[in-house]
């Protein structure tokens, strides 16, 4: 996990934003699912 999304996500679960944490979640699902990907193409 990139350093930059790690204190994002550690910062939204210090301050409990629920919709801040969902978002970066999705983030990464989306990195993770480019990065696994690139084999392939």
């Amino acid at each position: 996990m990139p350093e930059w999304l790690r204190k994002q996500l550690m910062r939204a679960f210090l301050g409990k934003d629920r919709r801040q944490i969902r978002l970066l979640n999705d983030c990464w699902f989306v990195y993770k699912e480019k990065s696994n990907s690139k084999g392939f193409y």
